[in-house]
């Protein structure tokens, strides 16, 4: 995996992680990561990659690892960011994959570069916080809830409730998602641990952009959208897939019964089969 830092017009920098053209005729994917993670294409997905000839491209969002941070941005900028890279790289087209806070990104990347991006996945991921019809916090687990509240009541209040050290709840992840976390997405604890080392920024940018308007609307979306999630999912409840679902014309969910917010990931596998079938 090779690294490389862009810089924008604007002054900022993007830290970006590229596999690199190995034939010249791969399938370039961006993967868009969680809350809070760093950026680096997760590992426990190389094998199939490899198997289906994708590139993997990742990058450090915005106040994440060797990213500057940008302040007040929202979900949509993510495709400005996407597409500098995809420049710089030489890439004109390519798809998009993102798990957990890095769904709503992958969707932004679809909706805003309709003529860039392929198509998209969305694994465990949250609708817009003015979702028509939704009871937007319902399923979380109170954990989850407080933190995004925080958000919802400004900067000033998400970090001072960062501040406040706030225990993590473990039950935010069921049995399946342990098991997996100590198998083969262990590979988590190579990119969140350092997503806070400098401090909440990346986190607390996250948050904020998730509960305030997008800068995009889903029924944009036009190209294949493949939403993946676990039914039990205590973090990103079913009812937002739910939601997406019906209000994404070209979008189709794919439920996992037995999985939560990390086990779902078991499935992306065949989520990465149907990428690089619609690509």
């Amino acid at each position: 995996m090779q690294e490389g830092d862009l810089a924008l017009d604007d002054g900022r920098t993007l830290h970006f992680y590229d596999q690199g053209p190995r034939t010249g005729a791969e399938l370039a994917v961006f993967w868009l990561h969680g809350t809070p993670n760093i950026g680096p294409p997760p590992a426990p997905l190389f094998d199939d990659a490899a198997r289906l000839s994708i590139r993997w491209i990742g990058y450090d969002r915005p106040g994440y690892g060797g990213s500057s941070a940008r302040p007040g941005r929202d979900v949509a900028s993510a495709a400005h960011d996407v597409a500098r890279i995809a420049d710089r790289l030489g890439i004109a087209r390519f798809a998009v994959m993102g798990h957990s806070g890095g769904g709503p990104h992958a969707l932004a990347c679809a909706a805003l570069l309709p003529e860039r991006v392929l198509a998209a996945v969305c694994v465990a991921g949250l609708a817009p916080i003015d979702a028509n019809g939704l009871d937007w916090f319902a399923g979380m687990r109170p954990a989850a809830q407080d933190s995004l509240r925080a958000a919802l009541a400004g900067r000033a209040a998400k970090t001072a409730y960062e501040a406040s050290n706030p225990e993590f709840d473990a039950a935010m992840f069921i049995e399946a998602d342990w098991t997996a976390l100590s198998g083969p997405w262990s590979w988590f604890d190579s990119v969140v641990g350092p997503a806070t080392a400098k401090g909440p920024a990346g986190l607390v940018d996250d948050d904020i952009a998730y509960v305030t308007p997008w800068g995009f609307d889903c029924a944009q979306l036009t190209q294949p959208v493949l939403l993946l999630h676990g039914e039990q999912d205590r973090i990103a409840p079913i009812g937002h897939a739910e939601w997406l679902a019906r209000h994404c014309s070209s979008a189709e969910l794919w439920r996992r019964e037995g999985d939560g917010h990390i086990s779902v990931l078991a499935a992306a596998p065949q989520a990465l089969d149907w990428l690089s079938a619609r690509s």
